[in-house]
């Protein structure tokens, strides 16, 4: 008799086990993208060749998954990890001693007709507003995050936002919001690490303007400028770049337009950084990207300004092509030149020296 309970209790478990998977939906995906970098002047010692992993798009693994909880309301996840495909480590988050298994994203959401509202690890609205106007979506050796905001804007916590709670707002007429607070998770100082991020966008046919302010304490410009390379800083920045508690606010507006022949991208930012005294940076950005045949042509001009420095602007001027084998699989080509001004040195490791950077390689989505 206890046998036959015991089936019966197995049964009844795998039936109810099967209605919930069948409820849920997950999958697994991710990129795996590899090829050969050249880079005259970021690395110390001068140039180098590498076999570099995630060039074109960060290699990546995740699962992602939903559930209709039913009166419109779903719950909603996803778990990312970042990798280097060249060697099998671990990746993000790239300004932290102990790389994570899901230092892309880790989250959990409740969505409805209300918006969204997410918990856990997740991008700011400044990541989502300069990935959707660069050309180069803010990767490979164009990547407008070299240089636009002097490159804060690719350091934790400014990109992606730990302990974070965030609202999405639906869209309506072609606007949307996104609203966001991280966590400083400091005993009696509720402010002291935390951040606090504001994106709007507004999409109408072929137009997309977007709009982001953040205000993060607690900035890493020594870890940062150690790990990232492309964010070293100049001798005159030598008292912000040392501080692991800087304070930095950040705000970019700026747009892209599809004419058909060709989508033009055009992006404003203004920075400033607050350690032991206040830095000052204006940046512009001024993009394309135009089918050409089966393929497509990218390039950019971006430009940095650090006011408080003489001799403190940087251009970086990007080209670039991919060429698409199937629905999931290209190969690409990229090539940046950063010039810099005698006071600063934006991807490379001397004041006034100039940077050359080229890429190919292979790109593969799952």
């Amino acid at each position: 008799m206890k046998m036959k309970e015991s089936l019966l209790v197995l049964a009844v478990l795998g039936t109810v086990a099967g209605a919930a998977s069948a409820q849920t939906n997950v999958t697994l995906y991710g990129i795996v993208d590899a090829g050969i970098d050249y880079d005259s002047s970021k690395n110390a010692g001068g140039a180098k060749w590498a076999l570099q992993s995630g060039q074109q798009n960060s290699s990546r693994f995740g699962i992602k998954g939903s559930e209709n909880l039913g009166g419109g309301l779903s719950a909603n996840f996803t778990l990312e990890n970042g990798f280097q495909l060249d060697d099998g480590t671990l990746k993000y988050p790239v300004n932290a001693t102990t790389p994570r298994l899901f230092g892309r994203q880790a989250w959990v959401s409740l969505d409805g007709g209300f918006g969204s509202v997410k918990l856990g690890r997740q991008y700011s609205a400044m990541y989502f507003a300069l990935a959707a106007i660069d050309p180069f979506g803010i990767s490979t050796a164009g990547n407008a995050q070299n240089v636009f905001g002097y490159g804060v804007d690719a350091i934790d916590p400014i990109s992606r936002s730990d302990n974070t709670i965030s609202y999405t707002t639906p869209t309506v007429a072609g606007f949307s919001a996104l609203a966001g607070y991280k966590f400083g998770e400091n005993a009696g100082a509720f402010n002291t690490g935390s951040s606090k991020f504001l994106g709007l966008t507004y999409v109408y046919g072929s137009l997309l303007v977007m709009a982001s302010y953040q205000d993060t304490d607690g900035v890493s410009f020594g870890a940062a400028t150690t790990t990232l390379g492309a964010i070293v800083a100049p001798s005159g920045l030598g008292a912000v770049a040392s501080t692991t508690g800087a304070q930095v606010k950040t705000g970019v507006v700026g747009g892209t337009y599809d004419f058909g022949v060709a989508k033009l991208a055009l992006a404003y930012g203004d920075t400033k950084a607050n350690a032991i005294g206040d830095v000052k940076m204006h940046n512009y950005l001024v993009g394309f990207t135009a089918p050409v045949g089966t393929g497509s042509v990218l390039g950019s001009w971006n430009r940095s300004d650090v006011t408080d420095i003489s001799a403190g602007k940087t251009n970086m001027y990007s080209l670039g092509y991919k060429y698409p084998l199937s629905k999931s699989t290209n190969l690409y080509t990229y090539a940046a030149y950063t010039k810099n001004g005698s006071g600063v040195h934006l991807n490379s490791q001397v004041d006034g020296q100039s940077d050359r950077d080229f890429q190919f390689g292979v790109n593969h989505r799952f």
